[in-house]
């Protein structure tokens, strides 16, 4: 649940629903949101990453893909000499009960959750301690040997890359089928490729991720940025040149708690105090976006950068979402 905040075609992807979804309500203090316009990139992607689903349709969706991918992992297992039992019960998507929406422009949402990092929508209600998760096969590999059991999970998931192939920090780790066991095996045999990490989209990726960046440091944005910066400084949170920077640095508290945490996990108090930390900070940076009209100006900086952006790569992005539209 600890992950630095980066600006790669993922987060950019994710930026195009998210953005347009924050500026549902049309103020800070009000508690019910009211429809938005989808931003171009957005709309252009939501029917492939199944926008036109309900969220049952999405449920049921999800438990088939993992059922037919558990099916084949246990063939390809059992073919490598094992017994493998499907792990069906992870085969679910959280889907936010009523009530329980993401409404980061809400004041009252912020006021329970911040930025929805150490408390969000829907926590209290997870599945904790041993009956979060149980493997199915574990009762079979505490039967194996030492030996055996590395065997087994070499085979499952592939071998262990050397120190030397493992990415630095800020690189991604190509992930190859091939070496990846009866998991990779698995995913190759229902012919689903990620289109993201296609050698064919790489070029459109680039630009994305070229895109986002530009886009997150244009002049347009950087007068905004520099009026939401005062106001944060006004109202005692200084230091924070770019507004993302405000929930950057609770996300860099609690990737260190996390780094520096005991086997029973971080420090409960700490985590608590960052909490409500967390709040303080994430409603002052609410105000300062009210105060500047910081959403509304980002939108219009956004909708107009991604139109641009689909009108010069409309062909590329086409033939990217077609390929979306195939294995989703």
């Amino acid at each position: 649940m600890h992950i630095r905040l980066r600006a790669t075609a993922a987060a950019f992807m994710i930026l195009t629903t998210s953005v347009a979804m924050s500026a549902c309500s049309t103020t800070p203090s009000d508690t019910t949101s009211t429809a938005v316009e989808e931003s171009p990139l957005s709309e252009f992607f939501s029917s492939a990453y199944g926008g036109d689903l309900s969220p049952e349709e999405q449920e049921k969706k999800f438990a088939e893909d993992e059922r037919q991918r558990e099916e084949l992992v246990a063939q390809c297992m059992t073919e490598e000499g094992f017994e493998y039992t499907p792990n069906l019960q992870s085969a679910s998507m959280a889907v936010p009960a009523a009530g329980e929406e993401w409404d980061p422009e809400s004041r009252e949402w912020v006021s329970q959750y911040g930025y929805g990092m150490i408390n969000y929508p829907g926590r209290d209600d997870m599945p904790s301690g041993e009956e979060e998760y149980a493997d199915a096969n574990a009762d079979y590999v505490s039967s194996l040997s030492e030996s055996e059991q590395e065997a087994f999970y070499e085979a499952l998931s592939g071998p262990v890359p050397d120190e030397e192939d493992i990415p630095v920090d800020e690189e991604a780790m190509e992930w190859d089928w091939t070496t990846a066991g009866c998991y990779g095996w698995a995913e190759n045999e229902r012919g689903i490729e990620d289109p993201m990490a296609s050698d064919a989209h790489k070029p459109l990726m680039d630009a994305m991720n070229g895109f986002y960046e530009d886009m997150m440091s244009s002049p347009e944005l950087a007068d905004v940025d520099a009026a939401w910066s005062s106001c944060m400084a006004d109202a005692g949170q200084p230091g924070f040149s770019a507004q993302m920077d405000a929930q950057n640095s609770i996300n860099d508290q609690m990737n260190s708690l996390y780094e520096n945490t005991a086997e029973t996990g971080p420090d409960e108090v700490a985590m608590t105090e960052l909490g409500e930390k967390e709040i303080d900070l994430a409603l002052v940076d609410l105000d300062c976006r009210d105060k500047t009209d910081y959403q509304e100006k980002l939108q219009d900086v956004q909708f107009a950068q991604e139109q641009q952006f689909v009108d010069d790569h409309k062909t590329e992005l086409e033939a990217f979402r077609a390929d979306l539209e195939q294995g989703s």
